[in-house]
């Protein structure tokens, strides 16, 4: 007696439980109180149920290949410089190429022994009318690809998070692909911006040996090219382009930025991008403007100037900033973007599917009918067959559908639809568990049992049917959660969370219900 009272109150608990964890995610949570419904974490549903953004971008790999090159060229000039090895001239040859002109045999082999001991990344070189080509090897080819693209996700899923996307989906997709999911979004063209901008920001001085007008008629100095700025004009509405004469030499870039906030002009009130260098950046940025007192340093983020101030004095302190005619959603975008770090190579959008929320309402609407249509079936056929103990197994599944939707706002899980075909194969298998005990129990009953002993005899043969049946099936969720895609996954978890709650309830929940016939009742007959 003892036993069966401590069961029905552990039953009655988590049936409470679960109960107060998955109100706050129905619509009865405005009339719940504030503590409840806000402080308990809540069902959150996927993209193809609340709509969304569906993106599938490619890396650009070959460009990343090609960035890593160029700065092969400057590391290998370094390096011959710094041996003080003789050499024409240094340049890129191709992708993933080095051309490195040389004046004699000597030193030629000098810098094929130089490249080959510092910088392991290339194969044996070719010689070409006195000059020494190295092509970066195929394993480091692949590892640079490689690093590409998972470098490229890391950098979207931080923008991603800093955006304030609720349970986005971010991941690889073949070698050269990235998937992202994001449920709910509400501004989908300043998300593909945001995720797309490649964010290289560069320190520059300003070219002023020449006017940069005349540089567009006659063309630039060698070591220097034209870039552009854009400055809105308020009266007109337009957009103008002010071309400038910048070094081509980056003296400072953003891989030394350690944080980057939108501030406030307190003259105009107009938003400003703040920049924080960490303390190698810091001593970077002294030197440069310290030794630079009077010339206009150029701040530059992907291609385009957004500003050239005067350096008056040396700044000290690590702090820089970014002012523009922005708005500040658009000064909040480049703080992002700049403090999540520049993407490897350029992303392509591959494809590009905005799933409308009306979808979304039609496809939960045709899965809770189905789940509620399906689970009355279920419950008649078990009451009409099974009499008295089918609505002991009714019960049992109700409090299973009861206890996993609880367990999943706990979990603050995602349900998509396939999640929902999930939760409607857990009654079908909640159904199977308590079929098989009841087939068994019926078995002991014609052979003569009394109803306590054909109870006990019936659970006692099923038990590892139905323990091996439910453990199959969560190794099947579980590779479907491992392998699968994002719907895919929602199906496998709610699979899996439905299937271990349908064990203690088919085995414990549905038993003690037995118990208390047998203690309390004494039935002398089993209605089954």
């Amino acid at each position: 007696m003892k036993s069966i009272f401590w069961r029905l109150v552990m039953l009655a608990g988590f049936a409470v439980l679960a109960t107060a964890l998955f109100l706050p995610s129905t619509p009865f949570s405005n009339r719940l109180p504030a503590f409840w419904a806000n402080s308990i974490p809540k069902i959150v549903l996927g993209l193809d149920l609340q709509g969304g953004m569906h993106l599938v971008l490619s890396v650009d790999q070959d460009k990343a290949i090609e960035t890593h090159t160029q700065r092969l060229v400057s590391s290998v000039e370094d390096e011959l410089k710094k041996k003080n090895i003789p050499y024409g001239s240094v340049s890129r040859s191709g992708t993933d190429g080095l051309s490195i002109a040389y004046p004699d045999d000597k030193t030629r082999q000098e810098i094929a022994r130089v490249v080959a001991d510092e910088f392991g990344a290339f194969d044996s070189p070719s010689t070409v009318e006195g000059k020494l080509l190295f092509r970066i090897s195929e394993k480091e080819v692949k590892r640079l690809k490689e690093w590409a693209l998972s470098q490229a996700l890391e950098t979207i899923r931080n923008r991603i998070d800093k955006f304030g996307v609720s349970e986005p989906v971010i991941q690889k997709q073949g070698d050269r692909e990235i998937v992202i999911q994001l449920p709910g979004l509400k501004d989908p063209e300043r998300a593909i911006q945001l995720i797309g901008k490649t964010a290289v920001l560069e320190f520059r001085l300003v070219d002023d040996s020449t006017d940069p007008y005349k540089a567009l008629s006659v063309g630039p100095p060698p070591d220097s090219e034209i870039l552009y700025q854009s400055r809105h004009i308020k009266e007109t509405g337009k957009v103008e382009k002010i071309p400038f004469l910048i070094k081509k030499e980056v003296l400072l870039t953003g891989d030394s930025l350690s944080d980057a906030r939108v501030a406030f002009d307190s003259q105009y009130n107009e938003p400003y991008v703040s920049l924080t260098f960490d303390s190698n950046g810091a001593r970077l940025f002294e030197r440069l403007t310290s030794q630079n007192v009077g010339k206009r340093l150029a701040i530059v983020l992907d291609g385009n100037v957004h500003s050239a101030p005067s350096i008056r004095e040396a700044i000290a302190g690590g702090r820089a900033q970014i002012t523009g005619s922005f708005t500040y959603d658009e000064a909040t975008d480049l703080a992002i973007v700049l403090r999540a770090g520049a993407l490897p190579a350029p992303v392509n959008i591959e494809q590009n599917v905005t799933v409308g929320p009306t979808l979304g309402a039609d496809s939960i609407k045709a899965g809770v009918h189905a789940a509620i249509l399906g689970g009355i079936l279920v419950l008649v056929f078990m009451f009409v067959y099974y009499k008295v103990s089918g609505i002991i197994a009714d019960f049992a599944i109700f409090l299973n559908i009861v206890m996993l939707l609880g367990a999943m706002a706990w979990l603050n899980t995602t349900l998509t639809l396939p999640g929902i075909a999930g939760i409607i194969l857990t009654i079908g298998m909640g159904v199977d568990s308590n079929v098989l005990i009841f087939e068994r129990i019926k078995e002991e009953l014609r052979s003569g049992r009394t109803p306590r002993s054909a109870i006990n005899a019936g659970y006692d043969h099923a038990w590892w049917t139905i323990v091996d049946s439910h453990v199959t099936t969560l190794i099947t969720a579980a590779v479907l959660f491992q392998f699968g895609s994002g719907p895919v996954k929602g199906f496998a978890v709610s699979l899996s969370i439905g299937i271990m709650i349908n064990l203690f309830t088919s085995l414990v929940g549905t038993k003690v219900a037995f118990d208390v016939q047998n203690d309390k009742m004494r039935v002398k007959s089993l209605s089954i």
